[in-house]
């Protein structure tokens, strides 16, 4: 799976600096009932792993060899339990703490640098663009999930390892979506009346730049969590991930893989919350672009 880009709509520059722009966009997003539903879905998986301690019928790294591998049903186990003997609901209930993190942290650290990145190298243009985006193209030579495979294998296995991993893959594509929003806007006639008032670069760049550009770089960044989570979960499967006995919903695909023929409902539980999330962000993210969208 590679990271791809894709093309953004920019709102018109006076709807984006509009007070009630974005209470708009709330209201036109609540009214779309998949991205409501989504929401729902969204907020019952962080909720559960926010309370897991709270929530959880018991302890993620304590388990039973009597009781390995029972059926969803088991009284006492609602979910089963896994190849240990550990409480499945318990374990993902806290997987979806480490999950969720993985797959959120990485956007926003890129959100950040590479936005802020972007809309110098677009603001700034010339030579100051060239290099950061030619800097930028090294890193898109190689396909995504490769280049993450090849920081985690250097750095070693471990969430604060794939938390750095992942944001310098993802840092790339949000640049450039920045630099590309950032270009259009700098071409609009309010950015030289900025000027004509005697506005410096840093004041323009903060105050009008930004307020048009955080839009169409934020929803693509919405649309990223999926590919995080996705390649969180994946590298957490090949062993470059979270490390046992930590929860993590592609360490649990991992582990419970050779039970897939005798419990294969046990087995796909992980799988089925990585897609359900996975989807829920894509879907929201589809929403928000069209909630975005200034008719």
């Amino acid at each position: 799976m590679s990271t791809t880009v894709s093309p953004i709509a920019l709102p018109a520059a006076a709807a984006a600096v509009t007070p009630g722009y974005w209470s708009q966009v709330l209201r036109r997003l609540l009214r779309d009932p998949v991205s409501v539903l989504c929401l729902v879905v969204l907020a019952a998986i962080v909720c559960g792993a926010v309370f897991a301690p709270w929530l959880a019928p018991g302890d993620p790294t304590v388990g039973s060899v009597i009781k390995r591998l029972k059926p969803v049903g088991t009284p006492g186990h609602l979910l089963g339990t896994d190849e240990l003997g550990r409480d499945m609901l318990t374990r993902l209930l806290y997987g979806g703490r480490v999950s969720l993190l993985m797959g959120t942290v990485p956007v926003a650290l890129a959100l950040l640098i590479g936005g802020a990145l972007g809309m110098v190298a677009g603001f700034a243009g010339g030579r100051v663009n060239a290099v950061i985006m030619r800097a930028t193209d090294v890193l898109f030579a190689f396909p995504s999930v490769l280049l993450a495979v090849a920081i985690a294998g250097a750095l070693g296995a471990g969430v604060g390892n794939t938390l750095l991993a992942l944001t310098i893959v993802l840092i790339p594509p949000i640049l450039r979506v920045a630099e590309s929003a950032t270009t259009q806007v700098r071409a609009l006639d309010f950015i030289e009346a900025a000027r004509a008032t005697g506005a410096d670069d840093f004041t323009i760049l903060r105050v009008h730049v930004f307020s048009n550009v955080i839009g169409p770089v934020f929803v693509y960044a919405t649309s990223l969590l999926s590919v995080a989570i996705i390649m969180a979960a994946g590298l957490s499967f090949i062993g470059l991930g979270a490390k046992p006995p930590t929860p993590e919903w592609g360490l649990m695909l991992n582990t419970l893989r050779n039970a897939l023929y005798s419990q294969p409902l046990l087995a796909a539980l992980p799988g089925v919350l990585i897609f359900a999330v996975s989807l829920c962000f894509n879907l929201l993210a589809d929403g928000l672009r069209s909630a975005m969208e200034v008719r």
